[in-house]
């Protein structure tokens, strides 16, 4: 496995940073990990296979649509794709729009589980309760907590701290990660991409 980040914080990537990185985006993402971002879509997408070090998938997190709580364990034996975001963030509700289109590609395949994950520490529940509401995304939506920002920091890359690289990843159904390259990535490149995967 590959290890995509091998300094550790002590701490959540403050927002100054997060902020900072979209001024400089090119300088926060890792070539070890996926491309740079582009302006165009990918396709296919090219994967990047990560360490599956599954501990933060038993993490409670809350979807702040429903209230209720779940964990990325919740959804074994499905494919689980996720995202990191923030609602300031005009790349990230490009990317948002995008995933919102994924059921209509799967008519067969229910199994696909979609997460998207605010990693913003100013930002809270109503502030993202209020932005899936106005931009009608009815997936599982939460802050991420502390500790899965640090396991996808840690072990994954400071990227994905980093909202307008539009970071992505997806877990198989077997509990393998894949990373997907930072950048646009369409809903007709994400479906082809997962195909495969929802077909096992």
């Amino acid at each position: 496995m590959l290890a995509l980040v091998t300094q550790p914080r002590s701490r959540f990537a403050p927002a100054v940073a997060i902020l900072a990185c979209v001024v400089a985006l090119a300088g926060c993402s890792s070539s070890a990990v996926s491309p740079k971002p582009s302006s165009t879509y990918f396709d296919p997408i090219p994967l990047v296979a990560a360490p599956t070090i599954p501990s933060w998938f038993n993490v409670a997190m809350t979807d702040v649509t429903t209230g209720k709580s779940f964990k990325v364990a919740d959804f074994k034996g499905k494919v689980v794709l996720l995202d990191t975001m923030a609602t300031w963030c005009p790349t990230c509700q490009g990317e948002m729009s995008e995933i919102k289109l994924l059921p209509g590609l799967y008519p067969t395949a229910p199994d696909l589980v979609r997460i998207s994950l605010d990693v913003d520490p100013n930002e809270d529940a109503t502030i993202l309760k209020k932005y899936a509401a106005t931009n009608k995304f009815d997936w599982y939506i939460a802050v991420a907590p502390i500790e899965v920002g640090r396991f996808l920091e840690t072990n994954y890359d400071q990227g994905y701290l980093n909202p307008p690289l539009q970071p992505m990843l997806f877990i198989d159904r077997a509990g393998s990660v894949y990373g997907l390259p930072f950048g646009p990535k369409s809903a007709i490149s994400i479906q082809k991409t997962l195909a495969q995967y929802l077909g096992q």
